[in-house]
């Protein structure tokens, strides 16, 4: 049978792909200005809730100082400027990046982050990994094996997993490999065997989420039309799962690895605390001990743009995984 393509269809076939394109050029657009405008508040929340926690002057000098010396600091800080004033002069300075100078310790706060930063990424990262060995294996099992003891085992592990605080599973795991088996350290950084306890336990929920995720996707995956024309066919139950049905049971899947990779940023600074982990979750902890406002208003608005920015990249992964998605772009 063949196909006769008209003048009529060529054009309307050439001219639709630049459609697409500006289609596509538009949302993105308008989903990167909402990025910006929810940035922007989040900025302007920040500093001002930042300013209820009391007045950082008291905080840095000792409590037998003068009013003269606390009058001298607080004007050596800016604080006794306008409030409306050091706003904007915060809102001028954030596309440079210029967060301003800790109060604290005295430099850019820029430099402050630089210098934790990479602890933190160090940590998400090897609780992502851990999540992903552990998540995928598990929610595929308890797919293929619905309702037997794999199945049973996996959902068991799942609803402890999302019910057990993360700080008491570190605590936990500082007690069992740490203070007992003396196996791996309870504190510090620099080694692989500083990373495997906060991993671990900042890994717990996600573990668990995952988990649950793709086990529910894949079980309703497996049972549509085409996996059993495909075991029909004669393919095996596992190239079955892994050829036709990860793929499409993987849309959800990666909008809550996506949403997870901004919590294990953001949970970090419960599991830092614990582990005294030198990131940005208990740098944060600190400033906010400190009334340190730039450094803590950066912070915040460090973990709102992760969040953002993964966001964003998981919208635009879509149209990969799923054609549909690039059917109606």
């Amino acid at each position: 049978m063949s196909v006769t393509l008209t003048p009529d269809t060529a054009a309307a076939d050439t001219t639709k792909q630049p459609g697409r394109a500006g289609h596509l050029l538009r949302t993105l657009a308008i989903r990167v200005g909402t990025a910006l405008l929810v940035l922007l508040c989040t900025a302007t929340v920040a500093f001002f809730l930042v300013r209820l926690s009391g007045d950082p002057v008291k905080v840095l000098l000792p409590p037998d100082a003068t009013a003269e010396q606390e009058s001298t600091l607080r004007h050596s800080l800016g604080l006794d400027r306008p409030l409306f004033t050091q706003y904007l002069d915060y809102l001028w300075g954030l596309p440079r990046l210029d967060f301003g100078n800790s109060l604290f310790y005295g430099q850019p706060v820029r430099s402050v982050l630089a210098d934790r930063i990479p602890a933190t990424l160090l940590l998400a990262a090897g609780a992502l990994v851990v999540t992903l060995v552990i998540a995928l294996p598990a929610g595929i099992l308890a797919a293929m094996r619905r309702g037997r003891a794999t199945d049973r085992t996996v959902i068991t592990g799942v609803l402890i997993g999302q019910s057990t605080p993360p700080f008491w599973v570190g605590i936990l795991l500082i007690l069992v490999f740490a203070v007992g088996l003396h196996a791996l350290p309870a504190s510090g950084y620099g080694t692989f065997a500083h990373l495997v306890l906060p991993s671990v336990t900042l890994a717990i929920y996600s573990v668990a989420v995952v988990a649950r995720l793709l086990r529910s996707s894949l079980v309703d995956v497996l049972a549509s039309d085409h996996i059993r024309t495909a075991r029909a066919c004669g393919l095996g139950p596992v190239r079955t799962v892994l050829t036709h049905g990860l793929r499409n049971a993987s849309l959800p899947v990666v909008t809550v690895v996506g949403l997870e990779v901004g919590s294990l940023l953001g949970g970090a600074i419960l599991t830092e605390q614990v582990f005294s982990w030198p990131g940005v979750g208990r740098l944060t902890i600190e400033a906010i001990s400190n009334r340190d406002f730039p450094l803590v208003q950066a912070t915040i608005l460090l973990f709102a743009a992760t969040f953002v920015v993964v966001n964003l990249l998981v919208d635009l992964s879509y149209s990969l995984l799923d054609p549909r998605v690039r059917t109606h772009a």
